[in-house]
């Protein structure tokens, strides 16, 4: 469906403010920089900041919707013939062999996770979206593979380490000042390794069918 005028201006309203308070943070820190200081800078009211991001926190992390459903996605996606694990290491292989910002392999990156390490309520933050990411994966394992299946909740588990040692990693990569195609590399090597640590009842977890 064709998106509206009035969708259209909300949306770009909520990445302008985004932009100018994420702007505003990379300059001066995450708690150095107020509501106020951000309404001025964007020439809106303190209310329609608070209309469009219930919280200081979802300014910068406004993108964290994508990462919650990330997994689900990967696993939703699968081909014939492959596992959830298997849907995740390919879809993760693709975005860390094309350097692509999606895992965090941008140049920039840095500046953005020192913002977060700065400020104890984004870490927080970024916790409770790794919490919301794992329910939600292990929702859609439940449902690919029937309701009360203890294993989903296992695995999910297990994909979601996946997920986090490899994010880890790039971001710590990046935060020490080596160039993004460089830490590709090792990063595609890490994930060879994390395949192999990987039991076989992970693996082929989910595994769809070929017919």
């Amino acid at each position: 469906m064709a998106e509206g005028l009035r969708e259209r201006k909300k949306r770009q309203t909520r990445q302008y403010l985004s932009d100018v308070a994420t702007g505003l943070f990379l300059e001066r820190g995450f708690d150095a920089v107020t509501i106020a200081e951000i309404a001025r800078a964007a020439d809106v009211s303190v209310n329609t900041v608070y209309n469009y991001f219930p919280a200081k926190e979802d300014l910068f992390l406004d993108r964290s919707r994508g990462v919650v459903d990330r997994l689900s996605r990967y696993v939703r996606g699968r081909d014939k013939g492959e596992s959830a694990a298997d849907a995740v290491l390919r879809e993760l292989r693709i975005q860390v062999e094309s350097v692509s910002p999606t895992v965090g392999l941008m140049e920039g990156y840095e500046r953005f996770m020192r913002v977060i390490e700065g400020a104890d309520s984004l870490k927080a933050r970024l916790w409770h979206v790794q919490q919301e990411a794992l329910q939600h994966l292990e929702g859609t394992l439940q449902e690919e593979c029937g309701d009360g299946d203890r294993t989903a909740i296992l695995v999910a588990g297990q994909l979601a380490w996946v997920h986090g040692t490899l994010m880890a990693y790039i971001g710590g990569e990046m935060v020490a000042g080596r160039k993004a195609a460089e830490v590709s590399r090792d990063a595609l090597v890490l994930l060879d390794d994390i395949e192999d640590l990987l039991g076989e009842k992970v693996l082929n977890y989910a595994r769809r069918a070929t017919e």
